[in-house]
């Protein structure tokens, strides 16, 4: 049983029945929760989860509600197929209540969490009560699994997914021919988030921000990623626009990152995918007034960009909050627009930061899937 809450869990959920499909064949039957990527490999959700990509403290009380019964349907589900294991994917709040409903009903049902807490930045207390919950961990990057295995909880680091794509089929080129953009016009790309709350919060500050960049530079291509959660939304607000906007699904993301001089991007996992297409970019974020005061409190991370964190300095600079406005957005990705120079430069350090953190040194679904199996081996 697989269990994702949001866009990202899903890909990572996908990558991992993928990779046990491969191993096992007619004999694994996969149940679960998750979005159309697990859909497609065979993981029917019995409930849409762009309802549960929940961003602040406000969000998460007006929808405490829904997200109970949503808990209590996926242990349902649990009690009914009575899987070999349940790896729960990301999103803390939601799994993690999944898996103690699972554990009350299932006690010997082996748990596995797939992307544990962010205890480096903020709230490590988080492992303990990982490692209390769930029997093993499925951790992204190497400096995670001390924090787990300190308090007991057997890891396995199985690297990021988003590290080990391979973006040399990506067409920049093509993108641009399909699309009438000419090779020397500067094209902007902006990805907006794909939770609703990211949307409806940094759209209107997108829109602002590429107003401003258009009348220092009337030649200025805009694109925008919808991605497939949120698409309906995305174009709804990209319509109403002043100017001409290409809008852009997820099968030519890659294609999109590529071809662009600059990106305008939402904190997330999507900042290392435009690292590895080499373009640079400007990263910014906002979440409601009482989640950010109460953020401010308990996050310790001086950045929230991973590859960031790894380098120890700000290679793409961060806009959170207040600090994320049309003028100040509009000013560093100018530069990144106009000097050649600057944005070779910033590329260049994304790329050596991402080589510290371990990219494409292995497949991490194969590594996950190795490790379920495992799990489900010792289990028995």
């Amino acid at each position: 049983m697989l269990v994702a809450a949001e866009a990202s869990g899903d890909a990572l959920g996908a990558g991992l029945a993928r990779a046990l499909k491969a191993k096992l064949g007619d004999q694994l039957i996969l149940v679960g929760v998750g979005g159309p990527q697990m859909a497609a490999e065979g993981v029917n959700s019995p409930f849409d989860i762009s309802e549960l990509a929940i961003v602040g403290v406000t969000e998460a009380l007006a929808a405490y509600g829904r997200v109970r019964r949503r808990v209590r349907e996926a242990a349902d589900l649990a009690a009914q197929e009575r899987p070999d294991a349940v790896v729960l994917i990301d999103s803390w709040g939601f799994t993690f209540r999944v898996a103690r409903a699972i554990r009350q009903a299932s006690p010997r049902t082996p748990l596995i969490k797939y992307v544990g807490p962010q205890v480096w930045a903020s709230r490590p207390k988080r492992a303990a009560t990982l490692a209390r919950t769930v029997d093993h961990l499925l951790a992204l990057y190497s400096f995670d699994a001390p924090w787990f295995e300190h308090e007991g909880l057997p890891t396995t680091v199985v690297g990021s997914q988003a590290l080990n794509l391979n973006l040399d089929a990506a067409d920049g080129a093509g993108f641009r021919m399909r699309y009438g953009i000419g090779a020397a016009a500067p094209l902007l790309l902006i990805l907006p988030g794909s939770r609703p709350g990211e949307i409806a919060r940094m759209t209107p500050v997108y829109e602002q921000t590429a107003v401003r960049l258009k009348a220092d530079m009337p030649d200025l291509q805009i694109a925008v990623v919808a991605s497939a959660m949120v698409a309906v939304d995305v174009a709804s607000r990209v319509a109403a626009w002043p100017f001409r906007v290409h809008l852009v699904d997820e099968a030519e993301k890659y294609d999109a990152m590529k071809a662009s001089t600059a990106a305008l991007a939402t904190s997330g996992t999507v900042t290392l995918e435009v690292a590895l297409a080499q373009t640079p970019m400007v990263i910014a974020y906002r979440i409601g007034a009482i989640s950010y005061a109460i953020a401010r409190r308990i996050v310790t991370a001086p950045f929230i960009t991973l590859f960031n964190i790894a380098a120890g300095r700000e290679i793409a600079p961060e806009f959170i909050q207040d600090a994320a406005t049309p003028e100040r957005l509009a000013r560093a990705l100018h530069r990144l627009l106009t000097d050649p120079g600057a944005a070779k430069s910033q590329a260049e350090a994304q790329t050596a930061a991402l080589e510290k953190m371990g990219r494409g040194t292995h497949d991490p679904s194969e590594l996950a899937a190795n490790a379920v199996l495992k799990v489900i081996a010792e289990g028995r």
